[in-house]
């Protein structure tokens, strides 16, 4: 099979010797712009991959606490009929776990110390169908016995506090009872059955885990007030929670996981956009540096171009090798990008321990961040663009000098050789 010359050229062109001094120094700014384009798309990958485990890490931490999607009557009431929704969510094929739940807001006092706390009250029996926290601390949770008023604190929550295991806390909750004198907050001292650690700040310093009939008599519930569910697919949360929408009988208020969290998703979404296009501007400026790489080779060149033409290549086929140098920069620049940040980003949890050995250093200490492992999560969602925006960028970039190579004059070229 016969390569096409102009093909069989530009490679050529490419891997040029260094014969001259001229020609070494072409190559040299040719090798600087592979370079330059290869360290800017592995910049691109390992950034975003290590948003993407930041991200998953995050994200992973909070549904360990918080279910894929909630169920709750509007202001907070018990729902009219928890059994019936219960059976209604389940009956969806993507719902994988149901149990009910108490929601509502108390202080928790400790002797002169006060917390403000995010109260749940749950059912041990089926917590652990939507939440990991359940089965994580199944043994504190299986202290939370009905009647026996005992609760579980966040590390946090309890740190606080200054309480352990064993210790009674004291359960203000805002419904107060009426009275001559006003109305008195309703007081419930509670047994801490034990602590959890979500590795989520604000549930560790917040949450309050109680069984569900415990917080109804507090709280002065008939109810649940809402049903948590968990799916087979996390990503499909907004599409149950619509179908839920037109398939659950009641008046009753649906949200999924990432309305519950809608600012911190979309903070991180606009932060990594806004690095992946600070990023491109650099693989860009690499992929242009493929400009004057070019117009030197074809100043470089002239001689060659006028013979070519005299032999009767046709303008079209001199851009084309031209082109094909600019493309072959830019494939293997693209390659080695791909190749090196790929590389990095799968081990990072190695790379970043032996630097942190090397340099005498702890990037991420565990006193100041919840994360103190450096995560990674490449996605093709993100390398597939990368790759194709850096392929055309030098591509774009060999347009004008192969475009002035093909309007070269033979005569001109040839008159002071």
């Amino acid at each position: 099979m016969q390569i096409p010359y102009e093909l069989a050229l530009g490679w050529r062109y490419t891997r040029a010797g260094r014969a001259t001094r001229r020609n070494g120094f072409i190559s040299f700014i040719s090798g600087v712009s592979m370079l330059g384009i290869a360290l800017g798309v592995a910049a691109l990958i390992i950034v975003l991959s290590v948003m993407n485990g930041f991200q998953k890490e995050v994200r992973d931490r909070m549904l360990s606490v918080v279910s894929h999607i909630e169920i709750f009557a509007p202001g907070g009431a018990a729902l009219p009929d928890p059994q019936r929704t219960l059976a209604e969510a389940r009956s969806n094929p993507q719902v994988v776990g149901a149990a009910p739940f108490v929601a509502a807001q108390a202080l928790l006092a400790r002797g002169e110390d006060m917390k403000g706390a995010l109260v749940r009250g749950i059912d041990p029996a089926h917590e652990g169908e939507v939440t990991d926290l359940a089965a994580a601390n199944a043994a504190a949770i299986a202290q939370l016995v009905p009647g026996e008023f005992r609760v579980v604190l966040g590390a946090e929550l309890a740190r606080s506090l200054g309480v352990i295991t064993g210790d009674v806390v004291t359960l203000i909750a805002p419904s107060g009872q009426v009275t001559p004198a006003g109305v008195v907050p309703r007081l419930k001292q509670m047994t801490v059955a034990g602590t959890f650690d979500s590795g989520h700040y604000e549930y560790d310093s917040a949450l309050v885990l109680l069984h569900h009939q415990d917080a109804e008599r507090i709280f002065r519930l008939e109810g649940p007030t809402g049903i948590r569910l968990k799916l087979k697919d996390l990503h499909q949360a907004r599409a149950v929670a619509y179908e839920l929408a037109g398939s659950l009988s009641g008046d009753l208020l649906i949200r999924d996981w990432t309305q519950q969290n809608k600012t911190w998703f979309a903070a991180v979404e606009l932060e990594k956009r806004m690095m992946f296009i600070i990023l491109t501007l650099i693989v860009a400026v690499a992929a242009f540096n493929l400009v004057s790489t070019l117009v030197m080779t074809v100043t470089d060149k002239r001689a060659d171009i006028a013979i070519l033409r005299t032999l009767g290549a046709s303008p079209r086929s001199i851009m084309g090798i031209f082109v094909v140098q600019g493309a072959m920069v830019g494939v293997i620049g693209t390659l080695s990008g791909l190749l090196l940040g790929l590389l990095i980003a799968v081990n990072i949890d190695v790379i970043v321990p032996a630097l942190e050995s090397l340099l005498q250093a702890n990037f991420l200490p565990k006193d100041i961040y919840l994360i103190s492992k450096m995560p990674s999560d490449p996605q093709s969602s993100d390398i597939l663009p990368i790759a194709i925006i850096s392929l055309v960028l030098s591509f774009l970039a060999t347009l004008y000098p192969s475009w002035r190579a093909s309007r070269v004059n033979p005569a001109e070229a040839l008159r002071y050789e």
